[in-house]
């Protein structure tokens, strides 16, 4: 048992050591061995984990999935207002995206050109906006607009952050999501619900604390 933790430690200190490499460097520059002394192991002791970079990539990328998911799956109270958790999760993504190298060298290994394959984190996002919209609009909170409506310009701009975000922190600050939906909600947003939405976020803890303390 006590080597089978060890090696699950080894395996998950390698992924963010590659998360880190991959975005500092790029995934065509960042070199296996970089990778493994951020984490501490020998080159050896990656291969025994990871065939190549490529094989190192898809972890990341497959971590990142499953932390995505659990930024939107923390946002599926079949109770709550889908409106109101849309605007909650891409705060919660951005807070992500600052604070967690791993979940952003997702994203940024999704957008490569170099890897033609493997999971696409953007797409994956742009699944969860168009459902819960379309669970908005079946609850009658949009007003005169269509799901796919808000959806092209909630995931154009969420996107957009994401990808400025790498180059100035600003773009993905609490404040810029904020102004972005003081700007978007009365413009999609029933009257009738309007009053009870919070564009700075509600009601739900960070999952990634070290984020928001920054």
């Amino acid at each position: 048992m006590a080597k089978q933790e060890r090696a699950l430690r080894t395996r998950e200190a390698l992924i963010k050591s590659a998360a880190t490499v991959f975005s500092r460097d790029g995934f065509s520059v960042a070199s296996l061995s970089a990778i493994s002394t951020r984490a501490g192991v020998s080159t050896g002791a990656l291969h025994f984990h990871f065939e190549n970079k490529a094989a190192l990539a898809d972890a990341v990328e497959d971590e990142a999935a499953r932390r995505l998911g659990a930024i939107t799956g923390a946002h599926r109270d079949p109770a709550g207002n889908a409106l109101q958790m849309l605007v909650n999760a891409s705060h919660e993504l951005a807070r992500g995206l600052t604070g967690d190298v791993v979940l952003r060298a997702g994203f940024d290994l999704s957008g490569s050109q170099v890897l033609r394959e493997g999971r696409n984190l953007r797409r994956q996002w742009q699944q969860w906006v168009e459902e819960t919209l379309e669970r908005a609009a079946e609850e009658g909170l949009l007003d005169t607009v269509t799901p796919e409506q808000v959806a092209t310009a909630v995931v154009a701009a969420t996107t957009g952050f994401e990808v400025l975000g790498t180059q100035d922190p600003e773009w993905l600050a609490p404040c810029t999501i904020t102004r972005f939906w003081q700007l978007l909600l009365p413009r999609l947003a029933a009257a009738s619900v309007l009053g009870g939405l919070t564009a700075a976020g509600s009601g739900t803890a960070p999952l990634f604390p070290e984020a928001s303390a920054r």
